[in-house]
């Protein structure tokens, strides 16, 4: 094994380490969780196992193997980037509507204090 990949070894399964106590603590959701798992899963094959890097770039024409990396990452965060937003703009329309209800519900409660 070579002292690179020894590190990338070292470096997944830190990874994996601080997903797992993050999921412990409760301070990421399961959603997450899953996703930055087999991310994490995904690199420590790749770790392991430096060949399929290699077939996987021959099986889609890349010429440069590690460049594959770089674009399954640019590719997850642009998919995790689109989830946010839906998340976002589902959030903002929730809070949106709760403005409006308590607004509702403090103007009942100012018109039936006064009558």
């Amino acid at each position: 094994m070579d002292k690179i990949q020894i590190l990338a070894i070292i470096a997944v399964l830190f990874f994996i380490t601080l997903i797992t106590r993050f999921i412990l603590k409760g301070k990421l959701r399961t959603e997450y969780a899953i996703i930055w798992g087999l991310m994490g899963l995904i690199f420590l094959v790749f770790s392991l196992w430096r060949q399929s890097l290699d077939l996987l770039a021959k099986f889609f024409g890349v010429y440069y193997a590690p460049s594959l990396i770089f674009i399954f990452f640019f590719f997850m965060i642009f998919i995790f980037l689109i989830h946010l937003s839906v998340v976002n703009s589902k959030q903002h329309e929730q809070i949106k509507k709760l403005a409006q209800e308590i607004a509702l519900l403090k103007n009942c409660l100012h018109n039936t204090g006064n009558g």
